[in-house]
């Protein structure tokens, strides 16, 4: 599934993180052709998130689930029956990247133009500078409250560091992917490698 420039920009990334251990429990238990609403109603009957709240937990399901969802068939079962710690990582970053505009767009035009540029600190000040600039053109964007731009760039910066894509410190990190993932990355969209700061991409 490639990545369209006329994507809105979908902000609902406002809790958890990465979802990586919730993720794969919610892709076990979807099956190919059902409704993705329909696993996620499964999801909820057994527990896959172990939240507290059923509405904090479908609100999580359904952030986890709009991100499988861009995956193909391939990539959801390398997910599942073979990839490492690393490999799923790698992959529901993807997914996560495809599903948000914005955190796409934040990998591509921040964190690798930064990390090309051997500034591998990565301040939170740049979510902001970012989200002012795409504002200036989305009026969905430049609603946003103050609140809820905080709450974004923090679960943002988590997903990042959940994703190995950042460490603790908030430093770009150099990112191995295996060839393995590499290679269904590029038979989708050869460009989407560029959501990996230190991957070489030809023509990027």
């Amino acid at each position: 599934m490639s990545a369209s420039a006329k994507q809105d920009y979908k902000m609902s990334f406002s809790t958890g993180g990465l979802f990586h251990n919730e993720s794969l429990e919610v892709a076990r238990l979807h099956v190919d052709g059902e409704s993705w609403e329909d696993t996620i109603l499964r999801a909820m009957e057994e527990g896959a998130t172990s939240l507290p709240k059923s509405a904090s937990n479908r609100r999580s399901l359904r952030e986890i689930s709009n991100r499988l969802l861009t995956l193909t068939t391939d990539e959801r079962a390398y997910l599942l029956d073979e990839a490492d710690r690393s490999e799923q990582q790698a992959l529901l970053w993807v997914a996560t990247c495809r599903a948000y505009r914005f955190i796409r767009e934040f990998a591509v035009e921040v964190v690798r133009d930064r990390y090309l540029a051997y500034q591998l600190e990565l301040p939170l000040e740049s979510f902001d500078i970012l989200l002012e600039a795409k504002a200036e053109w989305d009026d969905d964007l430049a609603s946003l409250s103050q609140s809820t731009r905080l709450k974004l760039r923090q679960i943002m910066f988590r997903i990042m560091r959940e994703a190995g894509i950042i460490s603790e410190d908030h430093r770009i990190q150099t990112a191995v992917i295996s060839t393995r993932v590499r290679h269904m990355i590029e038979a989708t969209n050869p460009s989407e490698l560029t959501i990996f700061p230190s991957v070489p991409v030809e023509g990027a």
